[in-house]
């Protein structure tokens, strides 16, 4: 199963999950109901009850009042994951939105948007960083962001007939 068709077989709360287990797992090194529960915000049996689920559709390995771990497809998702919000998160820094709210941004722009959208939006974000031209571009606009008009005298994609 291809990253997008994984995808599209979870909702944004399941997907939550799959984040929420692999994030203990990197700073705890383990993984249980009631940790997972007090991340989230909900009641032990409802973690069990989406546990269950996610063990049936491959993504952990849970067995009652054991340590929960990702299968190899569950820490694949989480990698496509983060890697989808840090591509938004990297957009919408780009933006200069506030980091706050561009990490809140991203984390709920990540469950909705297209493999293909982001996809687009990571190679922007790449070309912008990497370029002369984005660099350049970039610059154009913060200057346009903070005067609220193109800086025609500065602006280096404006030819010399329209400054």
């Amino acid at each position: 199963m291809n990253e997008k068709e994984q995808v599209a077989r979870l909702n944004t709360t399941e997907e939550t999950y799959i984040e929420t287990i692999d994030a203990l797992l990197c700073k705890l090194g383990y993984a249980v109901v009631t940790d997972i529960a007090k991340e989230l915000g909900v009641k032990s049996p409802s973690v069990t009850s989406m546990l269950k689920k996610l063990d049936s559709l491959g993504f952990v390995k849970y067995t009652p009042y054991r340590n929960v771990s990702l299968t190899q497809k569950g820490t694949d998702l989480a990698a496509f994951l983060k890697k989808r919000q840090t591509s938004l998160q990297a957009f919408l820094t780009l933006l200069e939105v506030d980091p706050d709210i561009s990490e809140e941004d991203s984390c709920a722009i990540e469950h909705i948007v297209h493999a293909e959208t982001l996809e687009k939006l990571s190679k922007f974000v790449e070309f912008v960083q990497t370029t002369p031209q984005g660099n350049s571009w970039l610059e154009c606009f913060k200057t346009y962001g903070r005067l609220g008009a193109c800086p025609y005298q500065t602006c280096p994609f404006l030819s010399e007939k329209k400054r």
